[in-house]
């Protein structure tokens, strides 16, 4: 099947809302045309916000390859691969089982950017973020990585994950979270992504 085929059959069955993480330069990063098309939107905003994060810390990507970085990213939310399983079976094709797992979020940023150090998705709910944080300092602490690439990362496209929440009881009704207090009355969904670069004080 011709690839513009391919594209609009995807279009046509991946929400609209979608499109719109899909603004993502992958020739930057070394990713071909046809294996941009099968990626989750949250493995694209890991990689922009990985490069960020080294921008803004002084590091060159040439520099950070080959280097023992370890990268730890809390990620859980399955939405496009929620949808992308109902595509037409013409349009899937090599790439579509590294785009949609949520264990390549962290595997994709260690081979674009030739970290070595260990590499980890961790979905733990609500707590995957920092429990990312907290295996990436213990990580660092034992040796195993020089420097941590640290971060979490959610898109929403699926709205009937609200509707399992609301009747569960789970969502916040201010819309905010209030992790650790009293005050706590559910969560506030958010979507996006935040990466930090961790090393040892003495680095």
């Amino acid at each position: 099947m011709p690839q513009t085929t391919a594209s609009r059959i995807i279009r046509a069955l991946i929400p609209s809302a979608m499109l719109r993480f899909n603004q993502f330069d992958h020739k930057f990063f070394g990713i071909s045309d046809s294996e941009v098309e099968q990626m989750d939107p949250q493995q694209k905003q890991l990689l922009q916000c990985v490069y960020r994060a080294l921008e803004n810390a002084g590091i060159p990507m040439e520099k950070a390859s080959g280097t023992r970085t370890g990268v730890f990213v809390g990620i859980m939310n399955r939405d496009y691969e929620t949808n992308a399983a109902h595509v037409h079976p013409t349009v899937i094709n090599h790439w579509t089982g590294t785009g949609l797992a949520m264990s390549i979020g962290a595997n994709r940023v260690s081979y674009i950017f030739n970290f070595t150090g260990p590499s980890l998705s961790i979905d733990c709910a609500c707590s995957s973020s920092l429990v990312a944080l907290h295996l990436a300092c213990q990580s660092i602490k034992q040796g195993e990585c020089e420097m941590a690439v640290c971060g979490g990362v959610n898109c929403i496209i699926e709205p009937r994950v609200f509707v399992a929440l609301s009747k569960a009881k789970m969502i916040s009704p201010e819309g905010t979270s209030k992790p650790f207090s009293s005050r706590a009355d559910g969560y506030g969904r958010g979507e996006g992504c935040g990466v930090v670069l961790l090393k040892p004080l003495r680095k």
